[in-house]
């Protein structure tokens, strides 16, 4: 269970509870803390503001005190939780709020400083802290357009603004709390989505990877111990020939040199099967796209191929590479037709001379409106809606293969492009079979076509 849970902290796009070091807090805050000393003495000195200077420096002496607790009392790389974070920006909030109460309130400029902390939480902290964050900043900024200690100059000249510019302050700090909220955190949101996408396609690619070395590895296993297994035999055999006085003594060598036949069979076998060959880097068309839909060609919707040339393409099917991140995203974009359709999906080929495109078509609902315009980013979902339940019960997704299917075949040098097969808010009675998702694949044909010298190459002469 632990596992699970921190795989959904990873894909789901809430902040992990350790991403704030504590020190580049101490740091903000340290700046936080000269800024406001600085403050305090030009306007004292230089503009001539009666302020209550021991009240003032009292309040920055707390902050001060918090960051030397902090220094002393924690670790300097230190990784804060969800709620030492919190609590970090809510005394920020609250020592700002009450700097702001002793020097004017609302009518002190510095007042717009009361963003910063907001706008750090919905940077890095989960949506919840955030909106909590806002409501106390946004509570104790109308609490300071009413009770403040004035600002008075030493002459005793009250300094004031009119009352609607006033409330204009107020009005456009509150609304900057609520919008760079916002905005912060959703362009934080995004780009840990996108970050989390990258590193699930990474994964994709590296499992890929370890299986093509593994064959290797089985290839060069069954080479070498080719040799020892050939000794054994060998051996086996002339220890036979002596032992034939000896029945059991001889029983035993047979078995051992049928022993050895039998490991020599199992590791030909299994060097056939992981040897880099011309049979396993590439493929006709119709079998590619019959073994990247192999996995759905059993959960009872019907699969329809279709392979034909384009126009200007000969009539003989192109030999394809059977790349991994091909027959990934091929597969992806298959499951969801198969999860979507109604009845049956269509997986077609076409060649020309130039480019070849495979589609992937279904006769389901098509693209919701108001997705289809961001096909290709990765939508990161916490939870499925029920309507996502009953027509996928076996998938619980991340909601991020369709980013993980383009991103894969963009890598392999593909354009893609997405649409319906009719307008979704069309009438029903008349609707074409392919009336859902179409997904639309194209290469240049020297990208993954392996034409070359026939379908499988120049023969090779095997000896041994």
């Amino acid at each position: 269970m632990p596992a699970r849970h921190h795989r959904r902290d990873i894909f789901t796009g809430d902040a992990p509870s350790n991403w704030v070091r504590l020190r580049t807090l101490i740091l903000l805050r340290w700046l936080a803390l000269a800024g406001q000393a600085l403050a305090i003495f030009a306007a004292h000195q230089f503009y001539g503001l009666d302020l209550d200077l021991g009240l003032c420096l009292l309040a920055v002496l707390a902050g001060v005190l918090v960051n030397l607790g902090a220094i002393f009392l924690f670790p300097g790389k230190l990784r804060l939780t969800e709620v030492q974070t919190m609590a970090m920006l809510l005394f920020d909030i609250c020592q700002l709020a009450l700097l702001l109460f002793l020097t004017g309130g609302m009518n002190n400029p510095f007042a717009i400083l009361i963003l910063a902390p907001v706008t750090i939480s919905a940077s890095t902290l989960q949506l919840r802290t955030t909106v909590f964050l806002g409501a106390v900043a946004i509570t104790l900024v109308s609490a300071l357009a009413v009770f403040h200690v004035p600002l008075v100059l030493q002459g005793g000249l009250e300094l004031d603004v009119p009352p609607v510019f006033a409330f204009g302050f107020w009005l456009a700090t509150v609304i900057g709390i609520v919008f760079l909220g916002l905005y912060s955190w959703r362009v934080a949101t995004e780009m840990r989505s996108m970050s989390d996408a990258l590193l699930a396609t990474q994964m994709a690619l590296s499992r890929a990877q370890k299986l093509t070395d593994l064959g290797g590895v089985v290839a060069a296993a069954a080479h070498e111990l080719g040799t020892p297994l050939a000794t054994i035999k060998l051996v086996s055999s002339e220890l036979m020939d002596e032992l034939e006085g000896s029945p059991t003594l001889a029983e035993d060598v047979a078995l051992i040199r049928d022993q050895a036949d039998r490991c020599r069979d199992i590791l030909r076998s299994m060097g056939q099967a992981g040897k880099d060959d011309l049979h396993m880097r590439r493929a006709p068309m119709a079998a590619l796209l019959r073994e990247a839909a192999e996995p759905h060609m059993g959960r009872g919707k019907e699969i329809v191929f279709n392979v034909h040339p384009g126009s200007g393409g000969d009539e003989r099917q192109p030999t394809l590479l059977r790349q991994p991140e091909i027959i990934h995203g091929l597969r992806n974009f298959i499951q969801n037709a198969v999860d979507f359709a109604r009845s049956t999906v269509w997986v077609e080929g076409e060649w020309t001379a130039r480019a070849i495109t495979i589609r992937v078509s279904d006769d389901g609902a098509g693209y919701p409106p108001q997705v289809i315009t961001r096909i290709g980013d990765p939508f990161v979902r916490s939870r499925q809606s029920d309507e996502d339940r009953h027509q996928r019960p076996e998938y619980e997704g991340m909601g991020l293969g369709l980013f993980i299917a383009k991103t894969l075949l963009e890598r392999s040098g593909a354009e893609l492009s997405f649409a319906n097969g009719t307008d979704p808010f069309a009438p029903k009675s008349g609707i074409p079979a392919r009336s859902g998702a179409i997904v639309s694949v194209t290469w240049p044909r020297g990208r993954i076509a392996a034409d070359g010298d026939g379908p499988l190459g120049e023969n090779v002469l095997i000896t041994g």
